[in-house]
């Protein structure tokens, strides 16, 4: 086994994950992990062609053994300081099953994998969505999160239970508002068990990027722009940045919480809301704790 610095950039092949990995491989080797090999061998030409050490790993990270495979290859090569899981479906890369495997389980199945290989010092940054927050909160099953952890065909029924309440064109959304909302939940409830062995979780919530996978929601996502506080999407260097700076061993103690990268879109959709409850006492609880939120539409993250 070697001695060097591992990091692990899940979804690397592009967006956000490799934007990720031009920082990361600055003082480590990298690992891109994807699930179609071509891509992510394009990817970690670029990135040998800065001078970066890449190597590649394809898989299905919604499929556990999968997982495993990936965490047991990194671990042969060297001491994992870092894991970015950004991998994921958007609700235009699949249907509402496939999209809810990809986000959720494929979450559970990192955290999980990585668990036993990390050492003290080391953090796992998962990416969620701001999606999260845009969800209303009646469409979230969160009481049933934690059949996750004890039950992963249970859990998988009951989300899609509630997804499949909505016609069918608008789940692939619900799927994946739910999905990212759960993310944020495994990341913030797997902070104790890292922390035991002196690792971290984090989540990220991004916004809206300039991104292959932002591309494919532009429309929906353009019609948030003029309400954010910063009126553009966002570039993949930004939120790279704010990954590099979650997973840095400096950060010790910062853990089990999400930070919300999104041009302030989320905050002015709170802000928005509350100007409504002023006018309708009737209208107080919507606003509060039910963001709007157009389930045709998706962060971009």
């Amino acid at each position: 086994m070697k001695d060097d610095k591992i990091c692990v950039i899940t979804g690397g092949g592009s967006g956000i994950g490799l934007a990720a990995a031009r920082l990361l491989g600055e003082g480590s080797s990298v690992i891109l992990v994807g699930r179609t090999g071509s891509k992510l061998e394009l990817a970690a030409a670029e990135l040998r062609v800065g001078g970066i050490d890449a190597q590649t790993c394809a898989c299905d990270l919604a499929d556990r053994e999968s997982a495993l495979r990936v965490a047991d290859f990194a671990r042969e090569r060297g001491r994992i300081a870092a894991v970015i899981h950004a991998a994921g479906l958007s609700p235009h890369m699949g249907d509402a099953r496939s999209i809810m495997e990809a986000n959720a389980l494929g979450t559970m199945n990192v955290n999980d994998a990585f668990f036993p290989v990390m050492e003290s010092g080391s953090c796992i940054v998962d990416v969620s969505s701001m999606a999260a927050y845009l969800a209303p909160r009646i469409i979230l099953p969160r009481r049933r999160y934690p059949l996750a952890r004890v039950d992963r065909d249970r859990f998988m029924r009951a989300m899609m239970r509630r997804v499949n309440l909505f016609p069918i064109g608008l789940r692939p959304s619900v799927a994946y508002g739910i999905s990212k909302d759960f993310a944020i939940w495994y990341a913030k409830t797997d902070a104790a068990r890292f922390g035991e062995k002196g690792s971290r979780v984090v989540s990220v919530s991004p916004g809206n990027f300039e991104t292959p996978m932002g591309e494919l929601e532009k429309d929906e996502a353009s019609a948030y722009i003029g309400k954010c506080a910063i009126k553009r999407f966002g570039k993949p260097e930004e939120i790279a940045r704010l990954l590099l700076a979650c997973a840095d061993e400096r950060m010790g103690y910062l853990t089990g919480v999400d930070i919300v990268c999104d041009g302030g879109c989320t905050a002015s959709a709170l802000r928005r809301n509350t100007t409504a409850s002023k006018r309708s006492r009737g209208r107080r609880r919507a606003a509060l704790d039910e963001p709007p939120w157009e389930l045709g539409a998706s962060s971009c993250g």
